[in-house]
């Protein structure tokens, strides 16, 4: 039996914005609707396997219903903007999905898909109709069926006639007089009041319709719903012909049109790439054949009988193209000009021409190219360009940077989709492509002003990265073991404790478990809940601080079982032979601009618990004639906030050497610096770190635990003594609402377009990263700047110190003993002379046998 898909557009693309968050392009076009949307079709189009597939949409005229009732769907919410700019792109993918659009003026989508499966329905085709609207029930019969899209598209439910029967105990006939007794508030049919589904179920059960309630009326029991019922005939009756679908909509409807032969992968691909559904882009299937005009079949990789030839064609040209091939993230070997693989084994072979500075490099993932070629002695002069970096550079808000969607934008090469993101063809066509690219990339940056951050920061540090993932940290197992047997045998003792005030043994890392004994067991109060259960997570336990000596046990116990799994056991597993653990250090990951550690987390180890301190005792220098030396920004981001935002007072007491949060004391509470409490500075300094981040009176007043009224004279009193930083948060939103867009002191561009949402909660957190973002993100790009200069100086003037680390604001050397002093002053002048502020950078410089030590 064979299949025909109607489905309601206008409800599914509906249900997938109201479902899913906020999505937007490069460009600040919101996209999730149309994403959700493309999620069903696949799903459609994978698990269903239509022979048949149509789509039926509303039109902005007036219906019929209208007519016949003015305020039907009066009051309705009218679409928000941000959906209604993704309806187009929804039915240009529905026309690349090979699916026909029908909507026609005077009539709704129920409409068209009910004529739809009235006319061909039979024993010969079942008809699956696809909506969010529970009015197509209705439609229901032995040959139609209804999949009820819930909480999004994807989540469906199958309504059939069986369906109708345990649901309301109603034919689909049935439905319309329960929805004509009821009514319907989405869509302001008015129904009978007083009448619910309840009751109206109670009805039908012993009239059958409308009119059989209305010829038994004396019948009915309950005075008010008597009443009720004769008052409101017309609107009864009224109600069942609105809400009756019309199943003779003029419009001419052939099955052919209908026929589904597979879609068309290739104009499915352009629009995912227009749209930046990177994620997406995997599910176009290999197998349907394309049908676009220009398809392309890309070439595979070149062998070479003599790689003189080859290297010799790279010296003539003067650039040298790379890209790592990789298996189960092992490099295998790297394809360069023309298409040519070079086995892992002939890379050496190549080291002239990495070295010479004379040959221009030009990459895609260019620091695992640099990392796997130092431990083979071979360095890389002159790189230029990475087109990852620069990708990242253009749009920082993407999850990846995928090579098939820079070729296709930058080198305009389709018919990609049919091949796998590492594919030979894949990584050869960017190789054949990466000059054009380069170039066309490298306009896109000039024309945002982030050339000199591209070619003086972000390039530079490639090498600076692949030195640190090279050079590694020293890591003393023994040490890391002594600390695991203490952290053990203090958890021992903690759920010895936390068993004995609760009077039996039970699963403390079961939040289940737990939740009932403190919410049941030891009645605690309640703070909020799961789907699961009682919620017991951190804000829950900081909440329900203070109320029972347990409660800091748990903490605790939680503190150190992480410590114990995460950062005892989880270093431990990453040492490698020689000793030291390497972290792979990302520069295109986080929005900010700043670098991140993975494999382990390095920046992560926990420095507020003395026990998650007293792990940096484990990372020590590579041998006895190195020490650890740590050099850290002072109030960085503060400093930033003085200079971008002109304040004077803010200014001056960075230039008078004062001590801000004192000075901040002093402001808001009116008060002499000399006179300040501890208390007070505190407050102060909660203050000023959490202003640029958008610091709301609500959320003062829960990290200090004061009340609201209190927290507002705080950030009042603030802002009226620092009116330059007022200003500037003011002016940086405005800005972002105009733009679209921030930027840090070196043009960092970083997209914001939750800042236009209509939805409050997330208009504010555009606001909170529009404020933080040029802050933040300064501080980034201070930070890179004192990296490349410091590695520069330590490989050009050949100093045996090496940079090992960087943890947000803060530099991490092995210092040779014989360089102390020469460090102290390299350091110290690289790091304060990264940008030229109006306030000077300071830095704290510590020496020690480990990381500990040197904090």
């Amino acid at each position: 039996m064979k299949t025909l898909v109607v489905l309601d557009g206008n409800s599914i693309i509906n249900r997938a914005f109201y479902a899913l968050p906020a999505m937007t392009n490069s460009k600040a076009i919101p996209t999730g609707a149309v994403y959700g949307f493309t999620n069903m079709l696949f799903k459609i189009v994978n698990d269903i396997k239509p022979n048949y597939i149509a789509a039926a949409f509303d039109r902005k005229a007036p219906t019929f219903r209208h007519i016949e009732y003015k305020e039907y769907k009066a009051g309705r919410k009218k679409m928000p903007d941000e959906l209604r700019v993704q309806m187009e792109p929804a039915k240009k993918l529905l026309e690349a999905f090979n699916i026909g659009i029908y909507e026609i003026d005077g009539y709704e989508a129920d409409d068209i898909i009910g004529t739809i499966a009235r006319k061909f329905e039979g024993e010969e085709l079942k008809v699956i109709i696809i909506t969010g609207d529970k009015d197509s029930l209705q439609l229901i019969s032995e040959n139609t069926n209804i999949y009820l899209t819930k909480k999004g598209t994807t989540d469906i439910e199958v309504c059939d006639i069986n369906y109708l029967k345990e649901k309301f105990d109603l034919d689909a006939k049935g439905f319309i007089e329960l929805k004509g007794l009821m009514g319907d508030k989405s869509d302001n049919i008015p129904g009978v009041p007083g009448v619910g589904e309840k009751t109206a179920l109670k009805l039908l059960h012993q009239y059958k319709t409308i009119e059989g309630v209305y010829e038994n009326i004396e019948a009915v029991s309950g005075k008010k719903l008597k009443e009720n019922l004769i008052n409101h005939r017309e609107d009864a009756f009224l109600s069942k012909k609105l809400s009756e679908i019309d199943c003779n909509v003029p419009l001419e409807f052939n099955l052919e049109d209908m026929d589904f032969k597979g879609y068309n992968s290739d104009k499915v691909e352009k629009i995912f790439i227009e749209l930046e559904f990177k994620s997406l882009l995997g599910k176009i299937s290999q197998k349907i054949e394309s049908t676009y005009e220009d398809e392309v079949v890309l070439s595979g990789i070149k062998t070479y009988t003599s790689i003189d030839d080859v290297i010799e064609s790279v010296k003539s040209s003067g650039f040298l193209s790379v890209v790592p091939k990789k298996s189960k993230g092992e490099i295998l070997g790297i394809i360069i000009n023309e298409g040519y693989f070079i086995p892992s084994g002939d890379i050496y072979k190549l080291k002239d021409v990495f070295e010479d500075t004379n040959i221009s490099k030009y990459t895609y993932g260019g620091k695992e190219v640099y990392t796997y070629i130092l431990k083979l002695g071979i360095s890389m002069n002159s790189l230029k360009f990475d087109a990852e970096i620069a990708a990242y550079l253009i749009n920082p808000s993407e999850s990846k940077y995928d090579i098939k969607s820079i070729i296709n934008r930058y080198a305009n090469v389709s018919g990609l989709s049919r091949y796998e993101d590492d594919s030979e063809e894949v990584l050869v066509s960017l190789i054949e492509n990466l000059k054009g690219i380069k170039e066309n990339m490298l306009e896109e940056i000039k024309s945002k002003g982030m050339e000199i951050l591209f070619e003086e920061v972000e390039m530079p540090l490639v090498e600076t990265l692949a030195s640190m993932e090279y050079l590694g940290f020293k890591v003393n197992k023994e040490k890391l073991d002594e600390l695991g047997k203490v952290i053990v045998s203090d958890i021992e003792k903690l759920t010895k404790d936390i068993y004995s005030m609760v009077g039996e043994e039970f699963n403390i890392n079961s939040p289940k478990q737990l939740g009932v004994i403190l919410f049941e067991k030891m009645d605690l109060p309640v703070i909020k809940k799961t789907k699961t259960g009682y919620s017991t997570d951190a804000e829950v336990l900081d909440e329900l601080s203070g109320k029972h000596e347990i409660i800091s046990k748990i903490i605790q116990f939680r503190q150190l079982s992480k410590l114990n799994s995460t950062y005892i056991e989880g270093l431990k597993s990453c040492i490698q032979d020689d000793e030291k653990i390497h972290s792979s250090f990302n520069q295109t990951i986080t929005t900010t601009g700043r670098i991140s550690s993975t494999e382990p987390n390095l920046q992560n180890i926990p420095i507020k618990l003395e026990m998650g301190r007293q792990i940096r005792k484990a990372f020590v220098p590579s041998d006895s004639d190195y020490v650890i030396m740590a050099a850290d920004y002072s109030q960085i981001e503060l400093r930033i906030l003085a200079h971008i935002s002109e304040d004077e007072n803010l200014i001056y007491a960075f230039n008078n050497n004062q001590d801000i949060h004192t000075r901040t004391a002093s402001e808001v509470f009116s008060v002499p610096m000399e006179e300040v409490t501890n208390i007070q500075r505190s407050n102060a300094k909660a203050v000023n770190f959490g202003i640029v981040y958008g610091l709301s009176d609500f959320g003062l007043s829960k990290d200090l635990k004061i009340t609201r009224k209190e927290a507002k004279q705080y950030i009042d009193n603030y802002f009226a003594r620092y009116q330059g930083v007022k200003t500037y948060l003011d002016n940086t939103i405005e800005t972002a609402k105009t733009q679209g867009y921030v930027k840090t002191l070196i043009n960092r561009v970083r997209y914001i377009p939750e800042i236009s949402s209509s939805n409050r909660n997330v208009r504010m957190y555009g606001e909170r990263l529009a404020m933080n973002t040029p802050i933040q993100g300064t501080a980034a790009d201070i930070i890179k700047i004192a990296m490349v200069n410091v590695y520069a100086r330590l490989k050009n003037e050949k100093f045996r110190s090496k940079l090992i680390l960087q943890v947000h604001d803060e530099l991490i050397l092995e210092v040779h003993k014989d360089e102390l002093e020469k460090m102290k002053l390299l350091v110290e002048e690289e790091m304060k002379n990264t940008l030229k502020l109006s306030v000077p950078l300071e830095i704290s410089m510590n020496f020690g046998e480990n990381w500990y030590e040197a904090k």
